[in-house]
């Protein structure tokens, strides 16, 4: 057991940590059904903390070699940076809608915990940690704190007959602040799919989209797509 030590131990339970808090932050995506949920938030945040454990831990053998020096900060500086390809991923747009900007904060977020808990700022790491899960919870769209007007698109899918899109926007303005647009598209099959681009009131869901449109026999399926 020579190659295993007390500050072996310490590291690993770094990268514990550090998977905790990233599961903690992904659980609250998940539960919105974002692209980026648990188990990438664990991955992410368990390796920025890996990489951060190796580049403050891991050359201790070579350093003072040859007038060998390392900069540990460069490392956290790279992992950061590397993140943009991952945010970038789940960043949607759909018409005038951009969708997933806060998953994708959140994952950039989670590397900075996954760095702090890494370098060993535990207290540090699980407090932003509670921190962006609280104002991901309290300041969502859903939350009655929040009393803003959020723009959106729902699409929806019209059968063959009875495909009327002047009367799936008559019904959404009836209910919505605005409809700022609507583009028809015919399917091959002659089906239509109809996109509208809303503002939806303060505190507006999918339920009371559904409960507008459940009248009309011709929808069969509808989406909406909106920020958060």
């Amino acid at each position: 057991m020579s190659w295993f030590s007390i500050q072996e131990l310490e590291y690993l339970l770094r990268i514990v940590l550090a998977a905790v808090c990233g599961g903690a932050i992904g659980f609250e995506r998940e539960r919105r059904s974002k692209s980026a949920g648990i188990r990438t938030h664990i991955i992410v945040a368990l390796s920025a903390a890996l990489m951060m454990v190796v580049s403050k831990y891991g050359f201790f053998d070579v350093i003072g070699l040859g007038g060998i020096s390392l900069d540990a900060s460069r490392v956290a500086a790279g992992v950061v940076t590397a993140i943009g390809f991952l945010g970038v991923g789940v960043i949607f747009t759909h018409g005038r809608t951009v969708s997933g900007v806060t998953t994708a904060a959140g994952l950039w977020a989670t590397v900075g915990v996954g760095i702090a808990v890494g370098a060993g700022l535990y207290v540090t790491g699980g407090v932003a940690t509670v921190l962006i899960v609280l104002f991901q919870v309290i300041l969502h769209r859903s939350s009655p704190l929040v009393k803003t007007q959020r723009t959106g698109t729902v699409v929806l899918e019209l059968s063959e007959a009875e495909s009327d899109p002047a009367e799936v926007r008559r019904l959404l303005e009836e209910r919505v602040s605005a409809v700022e647009g609507v583009r028809v598209t015919r399917l091959a099959d002659g089906r239509a799919e109809v996109k509208c681009d809303v503002i939806f009131p303060a505190g507006y869901t999918a339920e009371d989209i559904l409960r507008t449109l459940k009248g009309m026999p011709a929808i069969r399926s509808v989406e909406m797509h909106h920020p958060g």
